[in-house]
């Protein structure tokens, strides 16, 4: 679909580019010409993702183990990756964090936990991104990624409802922003695609998949090749004059209300709460 050398001369940092979309996305940026950078919090995730890109790619990315709820973190690995292949002038905030839970069983620092790192992450990486742009005079180019239902809401993911609809807030207000300083600021909001870890921790019962893929006009998931086009699409020049958009790519499944809301339907009240206790993850 796109010409192999479509990315030429840029070099992009995927937040989360160790797996699941991010990865995704890192691969084609890759395999149309980039440099690419990923970050993470697990070395070894890293590693294996950095693997697979030059498998599908035949090009090398850098890697940083960072955790962007640290702002100090953030800098540092945005200076590091200037330092071993140029100026960064694409970015992917894509780091994320998600789990089902009834909202009034959520603790302070379960739902701190994600909006610290989708939005406080999101802003932070754009913050240092944008900086070293800014004080050099170039053009870049931001992806945000949010959901679905960050207009609607979501019943069982209040944290990741809320952080994602502020990071939507801030694609639209950088967008106006720093459109002087030719920084483009846009979004991709994904319905379902089957990575391992989000399907774990969200779609852990056959049910909840018969019920997805009903209440999707589509009546199918995301292909990975499917992200992958839309995510070359807005960081390319073939999106010069799209700014502060939101691209939804979810087969129409947002047209019918919040992604989960259905799971009350499936399970008395008191039985659904047991079963995201049984979902928290084992310390």
């Amino acid at each position: 679909m796109y010409s192999p050398d479509l990315l030429k001369d840029k070099h992009i940092l995927v937040t989360g580019g160790g797996s699941g979309l991010g990865l995704l996305m890192a691969q084609a940026f890759a395999s149309h010409g980039a440099q690419v950078s990923i970050c993470g919090r697990n070395a070894e995730r890293l590693e294996l993702a950095k693997a697979s890109i030059l498998k599908v790619s035949g090009k090398q990315a850098n890697v940083y183990v960072a955790d962007v709820k640290q702002p100090e973190q953030v800098e540092a690995m945005i200076q590091y990756f200037a330092s071993v292949s140029g100026p960064l002038n694409g970015l992917v905030n894509n780091a994320a964090g998600n789990f089902l839970s009834a909202s009034e069983d959520l603790s302070p620092n379960a739902f701190k936990a994600v909006v610290d790192t989708v939005l406080n992450g999101s802003f932070y990486s754009s913050l240092y991104f944008g900086k070293a742009l800014i004080e050099q005079g170039l053009p870049g180019t931001i992806i945000n990624v949010v959901t679905t239902y960050t207009d609607t809401g979501c019943a069982f993911v209040l944290p990741s409802a809320c952080a994602k609809a502020g990071v939507e807030a801030m694609t639209k207000s950088l967008a106006f922003e720093w459109a002087n300083y030719h920084i483009r600021v846009n979004a991709l909001a994904p319905g379902p695609f089957p990575t391992e870890g989000a399907w774990t921790r969200l779609v852990p019962d056959p049910r909840f998949e018969k019920v997805f893929l009903s209440k999707n006009p589509s009546k199918r998931y995301g292909k990975p090749e499917e992200i992958q086009h839309a995510a070359l699409y807005l960081m390319s020049e073939a999106s010069s004059y799209v700014n502060g958009a939101v691209l939804t790519i979810d087969g129409g499944e947002k047209l019918s209300g919040g992604q989960f809301n259905f799971i009350d339907q499936l399970y008395p009240r008191e039985t659904l709460k047991s079963f995201f206790q049984a979902l928290k993850p084992k310390k």
